[in-house]
């Protein structure tokens, strides 16, 4: 999945955040471990409503949206884990977000834009 490197850029190790949808909890652990195997720092989810079977209030949900562009504001690019093609609106939301912030966006899989949900080209 990703080459074996130093991570490196500018001196440091490069800083990714995961982003997919909470069912993918499997594919995130393997990202996870490919992309620090690659000596990138990774940071992931700390919770996964849907893969656990969870539900949320719409607090809950709008407190763990406001976290996760945090953690894209923290990093240099995003991973995407976009099993079977699928990216929900809050991923969608957050590749907008993190392009628009200037971050590098990166896939699991490779993906088709007539099966996305949002304009994933900006």
């Amino acid at each position: 999945m990703i080459e074996d490197n130093t991570g490196r850029q500018g001196g440091r190790h490069e800083v990714v955040t995961l982003c997919g949808s909470t069912r993918f909890k499997d594919d995130f652990q393997k990202a996870q471990e490919s992309l620090t195997l690659a000596g990138k720092l990774v940071i992931s989810l700390g919770f996964f409503e849907h893969a656990e079977g969870k539900t949320i209030s719409p607090e809950t949900e709008a407190l763990l949206a406001e976290i996760h562009r945090q953690r894209i504001d923290m990093s240099d690019s995003i991973f995407v884990i976009n099993r079977d093609d699928y990216i929900g609106k809050s991923t969608a939301s957050e590749i907008e977000y993190a392009r628009a912030a200037g971050k590098t966006v990166k896939f699991m899989f490779p993906h088709d834009d007539q099966n996305q949900t949002g304009d994933l080209h900006k």
